[in-house]
């Protein structure tokens, strides 16, 4: 079993030829909907009760929910408008509501999770998180430029707790103030990541381990109508098929960032989280493989 922590989110996003508000959104959906294609999710995350029953019934399809709290107050809540290209994203408000005073803990169950995901949730809760499970095989973090202003020692030790930190380009710029992504790398390495990988958007990604880089392609699309939750998929991909697969050898954490790769472009295809529940049977394998074949010489 895999466990994710992180937010769950109303969301109102716009792009050039959509505007979605209060569409179900978080970092930790992304992730789990995206890893429970692979292996059985569990889900630690706090929404208030404004949260529409609907999506606690469409969450409770795909995932386990003794780590969902429900609360007095509002759901977490972001606003982001893309550019024309859908590239660069700007975030107009963040609100944290329930999420800023939520103490998680981890149900008896979850335990005994081997592999844990911290997904872009506030740094010292997930540091002191890590620590509640018995067992822990393979745990990776991320982070987003919000926690890297206002907390940024706080990820640098959570960084530090965990075997694997994956983040964007730009907030591995920021967090390491360095600009050569080799550079970052090898400081969040030294801060005590056993892995590293830096997401590029549409141009794939960088995963380093000791003196190995493995760059890898990001999948070819014609049309990419919303890339909100790519990176929360590809990050919730690697994890699930890992723990699937239960397995931390190196070829394997390269599968895994492959199949990350391909869950994130089935994400951004649909607006929301529609590309990632319409995934028909055989199609995630299946695109795997023409991304083998498109990327072997």
């Amino acid at each position: 079993m895999l466990t994710v922590f992180g937010s769950t989110a109303l969301d109102t996003i716009r792009t050039p030829k959509k505007t979605l508000k209060n569409v179900l959104g978080g970092a930790a959906t992304y992730a789990a909907i995206s890893a429970s294609n692979f292996v059985d999710t569990g889900l630690i995350a706090i929404a208030g009760r404004d949260f529409p029953k609907k999506y606690h019934d469409l969450i409770a399809e795909h995932l386990d929910l003794k780590g969902f709290t429900i609360k007095d107050g509002k759901t977490f809540r972001y606003d982001g408008k893309y550019d024309k290209t859908l590239s660069t994203r700007a975030t107009l408000k963040t609100q944290l509501n329930v999420s800023r005073d939520f103490k998680p803990t981890v149900p008896e169950d979850y335990r005994k999770s081997q592999f844990v995901y911290l997904a872009n949730n506030d740094p010292e809760q997930n540091a002191k998180l890590i620590n509640e499970f018995d067992n822990v095989k393979f745990s990776m973090c991320d982070t987003i430029d919000f926690w890297i202003s206002t907390k940024r020692q706080a990820v640098i030790k959570m960084i530090k707790s965990v075997d694997a930190v994956v983040i964007n380009d730009e907030e591995a710029r920021l967090l390491t103030k360095e600009f050569n992504l080799i550079k970052c790398a090898k400081e969040m390495m030294e801060w005590g990541a056993k892995y590293v990988i830096i997401k590029k958007g549409e141009h794939g990604s960088l995963m380093f381990y000791d003196d190995i880089i493995f760059p890898t392609a990001g999948f070819p699309l014609e049309n990419v109508v919303d890339p909100t939750g790519a990176g929360d998929s590809f990050a919730g991909a690697m994890m699930g098929y890992l723990a699937s697969k239960k397995s931390t050898n190196l070829s394997d954490i390269k599968r895994a960032v492959v199949h990350g790769n391909v869950m994130g472009s089935f994400a951004v295809e649909q607006y929301g989280l529609g590309g990632l529940l319409r995934i028909k049977k055989g199609s995630i394998g299946k695109r795997v493989s023409m991304y083998e074949k498109m990327i072997r010489f």
